[in-house]
């Protein structure tokens, strides 16, 4: 109901709720997203929950909206758990206001969502560059035939013995089989010195023949994986190895359709539709430089006309809807490569890299070794840019800092810029930190600073009221050297002292919530334009990248990414080279190289694009920090085995696993 009737009327118990709720839902949109929300009637609403983020379609959601009138345009936008509705007139979007606040819809999984419903007179969209496809990426439509299709299909013999050599074991959460040579999920390539006994099977052999003769092929493939997605499943993102595969991989989509995400370094995303019978080809920038991987969800966000099938999915927000996924079998082809990798990307290529990617430590001198390359060297040298991207308190850090005694005396181990040291002036706070650079910083700022290793603090023992240890602890690259740095940290307090410590966790998307580290992940680019009653908001363009809300955000769960399902589980590393991260993505390995892209002058911070323009060979440099990220509990279970303490709290802030401790 509007403000008018409200003053006159006496809300009810449940009306008071759905009130609230559309109030936070209002301050939700407008912290998060920038969208301001008006006291009065327009023609416009935004409604939250009715987006394709939590599930809910185009088909869906506009006939619950017909009802109150005649809806001249639905924005909605991808990824994002709210929609714009745009009516005829002021009357009948005040008469959905009325009707449609707190009802209750039910979404493509059957499952029921209250909206709530706000005026909008105008509304901030980001504009996007025109997107193309990856360079050397093309979508084949209707490459084979429906009765090839099944013919294919049904080839495939999933019931045979699980210890036939082209079944793979090891990926229970997909069905998978190899053939010619075993493709290794741990590193994206294949032991060329065990080739599979059979070859491909001799169905493939006149289809490859035909691509071959239209040339979609130039090698014919020696190595074949089947793999089967049941709706939900997918695959993380990934480049197959340059040395492992000639140029051209080819993959041919069956049963049903999918969207195939694709990310070049400086952070571009293109979402490409492939079709049921189509035949994905990536050569070139496509295969060598960009990732691709499937997001693990049951829905897809595609275009709603009919008329668009392959090929990018647009930021076109009046032709987006849902589609839900159906059990889908690929045939990925690639040939063998037998000589070393020439592409003109010497930065990503195993071929032509200069130094190879460190193996997981299976000694204390190893991991010393490997913490000194990737953690402490590649700290002095971001020390610059790394400080000027760490400006923003964490709230529950200062909520710790601010609830201690007046006088106490606090050290924080892994300092960094000296972000904390200021943030209770009633504290005696020193800092130590591995990095001079960033020392200096902190001492430039007038705080108490040395340099010094998190294993060995120069601080006497029991002379601490409290210690905070902030992302530091994960940078140590055995179990046995992180219990180390929280014995060292409990030794510094006095008795009944106390610690808050934070870690980064494995888990970004927890309590169906993404952290900011995920929802982070956007395209920076284009500028914004206002659209208002006057504008034609069919033309409108969103940002296409995820964001799907916060921890306090009073949107309905979005459901359909099921990041920890259908073959997105992470991986054992040991004994094997340690994986470089994607940014920005979920974490697939407990141990990892997560890559730092340093930009611009690392003094002022100027952002400059990490790879140049799409295919550039011209790249900032890139560091690559080493990291074990915490699975749920394992913070607790090391803290544990820490003598004289006892655990007060544990938590999840934003992707970080917290602990707060106290000494005996």
């Amino acid at each position: 109901m509007d403000s008018n009737h409200q003053s006159n009327y006496k809300l009810s118990k449940t009306e008071k709720k759905f009130l609230r709720k559309q109030i936070k839902a209002k301050h939700t949109l407008l912290r998060h997203e920038g969208i301001e929300t008006v006291s009065y009637a327009t023609q416009s609403l935004v409604v939250a929950n009715g987006g394709l983020g939590n599930g809910v379609s185009r088909n869906q959601l506009l006939p619950v909206l017909e009802k109150c009138g005649l809806v001249d345009a639905l924005l909605m936008p991808p990824n994002k758990p709210y929609s714009f509705a745009r009516y005829k007139t002021t009357e009948e979007s005040k008469r959905a206001y009325v009707t449609l606040n707190g009802k209750e819809v039910v979404d493509d999984l059957g499952q029921k969502i209250i909206l709530y419903l706000n005026f909008v007179e105008k509304v901030q969209w980001k504009e996007l560059r025109p997107q193309a496809l990856p360079p050397g990426l093309m979508v084949v439509e209707e490459i084979i035939s429906s009765e090839e299709e099944k013919m294919l299909l049904e080839s495939v013999d999933w019931t045979e013995d699980t210890d036939n050599q082209n079944s793979q074991k090891s990926l229970k959460h997909r069905r998978v089989k190899h053939f010619g040579y075993e493709f290794h999920y741990e590193n994206n390539n294949v032991d060329k010195d065990k080739p599979l006994s059979g070859g491909l099977p001799d169905i493939c052999d006149s289809f490859l023949e035909k691509w071959l003769r239209e040339g979609y092929i130039k090698h014919k493939p020696d190595q074949m994986t089947i793999n089967q997605y049941e709706p939900g499943q997918g695959i993380p993102a990934h480049i197959d190895t340059h040395s492992a595969f000639e140029d051209e991989i080819v993959s041919l989509s069956l049963g049903s359709e999918i969207v195939m995400d694709f990310k070049h370094p400086d952070g571009i995303a293109v979402p490409v539709m492939l079709p049921r019978r189509s035949l994905l080809v990536m050569t070139g920038e496509s295969r060598y430089l960009w990732t691709h991987g499937i997001t693990c969800r049951k829905f897809d966000t595609v275009q709603a006309s009919e008329s668009l099938k392959s090929g990018i999915i647009t930021s076109d927000v009046g032709d987006l809807t849902l589609s839900k996924r159906g059990l889908r079998t690929s045939f990925t082809f690639r040939k063998v490569r037998q000589t070393p990798c020439n592409c003109s990307y010497p930065l990503v290529c195993d071929s032509q890299r200069k130094e190879t990617p460190p193996s997981f430590p299976e000694s204390d001198k190893e991991a010393s070794r490997l913490e000194q390359e990737y953690v402490h060297q590649v700290y002095e040298e971001i020390a610059g840019h790394f400080s000027s991207t760490r400006h923003t308190p964490w709230p529950h850090i200062v909520e710790f800092l601010k609830a201690l005694p007046s006088g106490s005396i606090v050290a924080d181990i892994g300092c960094g810029n000296g972000k904390y040291l200021g943030i209770n002036k009633e504290l005696y706070m020193i800092g130590g930190d591995r990095s001079q650079n960033l020392v200096d910083i902190c001492r430039e700022r007038q705080f108490q600073a040395f340099v010094c290793d998190a294993l060995a603090v120069p601080v006497r023992s029991g002379s601490c009221d409290a210690c905070i240890s902030i992302a530091v602890i994960h940078h140590f690259a055995t179990a046995e050297r992180r219990v180390a740095a929280l014995q060292e940290i409990v030794r510094l307090l006095r008795p009944g002292g106390k610690a808050l410590i934070y870690v980064w966790a494995m888990e970004q998307e927890y309590n169906k919530q993404k952290s900011k580290y995920l929802r982070g992940n956007r395209n920076s680019q284009g500028k914004k334009e206002e659209m208002n009653s006057d504008t034609s908001v069919q033309r409108s363009l969103v940002e296409q990248m995820p964001d799907m809300g916060s921890q306090d955000s009073p949107f309905s769960v979005p459901r359909i990414n099921d990041s920890q399902e259908g073959g997105c589980n992470s991986r054992q590393v040991s004994n094997s080279k340690l994986p470089v991260h994607v940014n920005r993505t979920s974490f697939y390995s407990q141990d990892v190289l997560v890559p730092w892209h340093l930009k611009g002058n690392p003094d002022k911070g100027k952002p400059v694009e990490p790879f140049g323009p799409i295919g550039s060979q011209d790249p900032s440099p890139v560091f690559h920090r080493y990291y074990h990220v915490f699975r749920e509990g394992e913070l607790e279970a090391a803290c544990r085995t820490v003598s004289d303490v006892r655990i007060l709290q544990s938590y999840y802030d934003q992707g970080n696993w917290c602990v707060i401790l106290q000494k005996a």
